[in-house]
């Protein structure tokens, strides 16, 4: 496997830095379970177990913070 078979194909991007929803979407859902790693945290229960849970508010702002850089994403020569 080289990595490269889950990789958003090039008019999805384009679309998506253009600012079409549909792209963008996809985009959302490509990062999704990395954005819930990212957004994922240790809460102490009672007896002192931890349990991971995701922050739903850290994660909204982690998916607004790659929307809001969409459009600035470097889109070279095809």
């Amino acid at each position: 496997m080289d990595g490269q078979e889950n990789l958003l194909d090039y008019e999805t991007i384009k679309a998506a830095v253009a600012g079409e929803k549909w792209a963008t979407e996809k985009v959302l859902a490509h990062y999704a379970d990395y954005i819930d790693e990212l957004s994922t945290v240790e809460v102490r229960q009672p007896g002192g177990k931890v349990k991971k849970v995701i922050d739903k508010d850290m994660r909204q702002r982690i998916s607004l913070k790659l929307l809001e850089a969409l459009p600035s994403f470097p889109m070279g020569q095809k």
